[in-house]
């Protein structure tokens, strides 16, 4: 697999976030919640977050259709 600098220095930074003990690790958790993200967006799922201040903001991904 090939990353570029800002690539590999972002799985750098989930890696010492997630306190994962292998880059391997991070990418297979990636690859699991982006397969949940994408199979729920597909079927029609919508996401949400709540911002600091308690306002729900409505999150788009990918923009995929069914």
């Amino acid at each position: 697999m090939d990353l570029n600098d800002r690539d590999f220095d972002r799985l750098n930074k989930l890696k010492e976030i997630s306190e994962a003990g292998s880059y391997t690790e991070v990418l297979k958790d990636a690859l699991r919640l982006y397969e949940f993200i994408i199979t729920k967006d597909v079927s029609g799922s919508k996401f949400y977050v709540e911002e600091g201040n308690g306002e729900m903001v409505r999150l788009e991904f990918f923009g995929l259709k069914a």
